[in-house]
């Protein structure tokens, strides 16, 4: 290392000496000719550049050289889960498109992928009971005040990210257009239900509100539709021909009419248990000394399931393997990504691209000024989980662990940003509705004019926060957003064939501005926290003060005390 400084120290003396050298022949022209100033100062420029170029590589070159072999096993014992899962994801496409000339039955599709479903079960079974432990502490480590005031940003955040990914979808289908062409190339078309925009916002606010708790970790209701035959009772008037003579006959009309009744479907009500986790985990924080042993049972069970998590994720990279292989190898027919199909997904790309890679990390870097890509490297895992299981309820435990272990985020706040988030938060999904609307619109040869763009953005954010974080939750809501301008609903079929593909990237979109907003929420709140922290101190000195032991005062002083006071 020694005889590598000698070296770089010379050739900077050399360096030195050449510019000292040019600066002394230039000098008799600088007074009298000014190109030949010119010229002698971007001459020393460009020798300064190099010499800073090369001090700089040699500075690299000694760093690679200080590299031992414990600094590169501890770079892969510290990265392992992710070098596993990035593999897996890796392994796991050429796998699917190496099985895919064998024609594989539904049934052997099922079976090979049956890793895959083993680890949607683990996850799945661990998201209620962190989605309501993590809220219930988190609210309770927070007073009233601080809540609000994290609250009302967390919403702040929520709807600007989510109207961002509105626009920006609107603006790329407008520029691509994607749908020019016929409907034809699309194949036959499938029956969808028929859902009113009213009823599906009805049924958003009876799930915040589910009248049992137990029912709500199983089903959501959702509104259903009947036929029912109506007899109605016309009076007919008949009258004669040049007579005034008027009968009257009764008829009985019968007519078909579809009415809403109440339903249930299969699945956790994640809405309503964010509801009541929210409001108990506040009034057991306002429960001070009283509340302790809940606020102490809801902590060490949340501690209980994240350490469930980090056994889980030693098997992650397996499942993640055999569900995009097994994704893969079920496809139909890849030449359905060509055409119109191809065109509309690689315009979701673009959107899904600009918002994850461009606007969020803009608007984590303008708030915090700090660097967004360090941030995002700590989620990797996250995301690419994400990526392979197309559900951000599912991979909520792991987003919990890489904030909280990687990017040192406040538990305080992922216990109350991140259930949230998973609910309600959907930059992606929403971006997808808008783009995906438009481009239908655009299929049919249907102009839209501006009030109905308005109307599609407006629409499109409000269905993505009413969208559970549940697999395909888009098409559900896609309804929503096409019935509200007129649009064929039966189209929703045209993009089923890409959606598998596009909810993935949807879902890691929406788990990444949870995240981002976490960090942000963290920044933005972090006076509160501060402030929370030295009351908590404060509190523990109080009390500490108040069990203190009492000094018992001896039998015999006592006596002594008393004689002296009768002399």
């Amino acid at each position: 290392m020694t005889r590598g400084n000698d070296k770089l120290s010379e050739r900077c003396n050399g360096h030195f000496l050449i510019q000292r050298k040019v600066h002394f022949l230039c000098a008799p022209w600088l007074a009298c000719s000014p190109g030949a100033s010119l010229l002698c100062g971007i001459s020393n420029r460009m020798q300064r550049f190099r010499e800073g170029i090369h001090i700089r590589t040699m500075k690299a070159k000694r760093k690679v050289e200080e590299i031992s072999k414990e600094d590169v096993q501890a770079f892969f014992k510290k990265n392992a889960f992710v070098l596993f899962t990035v593999g897996a994801v890796v392994v796991g496409v050429v796998l699917g498109f190496a099985l895919r000339p064998y024609k594989m039955t539904y049934r052997e599709v099922k079976y090979f992928s049956f890793p895959g479903e083993l680890l949607m079960r683990m996850l799945q079974m661990l998201v209620l009971p962190l989605l309501v432990s993590s809220l219930i502490t988190g609210m309770a480590a927070l007073d009233s005040k601080a809540s609000g005031k994290m609250g009302m940003r967390a919403v702040i955040y929520y709807m600007t990210t989510t109207f961002i990914a509105v626009f920006i979808g609107i603006i790329i289908v407008l520029i691509i257009h994607p749908g020019k062409g016929s409907k034809e190339e699309f194949g036959k078309q499938q029956t969808i239900e028929q859902v009113s925009p009213a009823d599906a916002f009805l049924d958003l606010i009876r799930n915040m509100f589910p009248p049992n708790l137990v029912q709500a970790c199983t089903q959501q209701f959702k509104t259903k539709y009947a036929k029912r035959v109506v007899h109605v009772t016309v009076t007919v008037n008949e009258s004669l021909f040049n007579s005034t003579n008027v009968s009257q006959e009764v008829v009985e009309v019968s007519r078909e009419e579809v009415i809403p009744v109440p339903g249930q479907v299969a699945g956790v009500n994640a809405l309503g248990l964010v509801v009541f986790s929210m409001c108990l985990g506040l009034i057991i924080g306002n429960m001070k000394e009283n509340g302790q042993l809940l606020r102490d049972f809801f902590n060490c069970l949340n501690e209980a399931i994240m350490q469930l998590v980090a056994i889980i994720m030693w098997y992650a990279p397996i499942g993640i393997l055999f569900l995009i292989a097994g994704k893969i190898v079920e496809m139909d027919d890849l030449t359905q990504m060509g055409g119109q199909l191809g065109m509309y997904t690689i315009t979701v790309i673009i959107g899904l691209l600009i918002h994850a890679a461009l606007v969020l990390p803009t608007l984590y870097f303008v708030i915090t000024r700090q660097n967004p890509f360090i941030f995002i490297a700590g989620l990797l895992q996250a995301l690419v989980t994400a990526l392979g299981t197309s559900s951000s309820s599912a991979t909520l435990p792991v987003t919990f662990k890489c904030l909280e272990e990687n990017n040192r985020i406040d538990k305080r706040i992922t216990r109350f940003v991140l259930p949230v988030g998973a609910t309600i938060n959907m930059d992606g999904t929403a971006l997808y509705e808008a783009l995906a609307a438009i481009f239908i619109a655009q299929v049919n040869n249907m102009e839209m004019n501006f009030g109905q763009i308005i109307t599609i953005s407006i629409t499109a954010t409000a269905a993505s926060i009413g969208a559970a974080g549940i697999p395909q939750a888009g098409l559900v809501t896609m309804v929503i957003v096409l019935t509200s301008v007129g649009l064929p609903t039966d189209d929703i079929t045209l993009i089923i064939a890409v959606d598998w593909f596009l909810d993935r990237l949807r879902t890691t979109t929406n788990v990444l501005g949870d995240s981002i907003g976490a960090g942000i929420i963290e920044f933005l709140s972090r006076h509160e926290l501060q402030s929370r922290d030295v009351e908590m101190e404060n509190s523990v000195l109080e009390e500490r003060e108040k069990k203190k032991p009492y000094k018992l005062i001896p039998q015999d002083s006592e006596n002594g005390r008393a004689a002296e006071s009768h002399m």
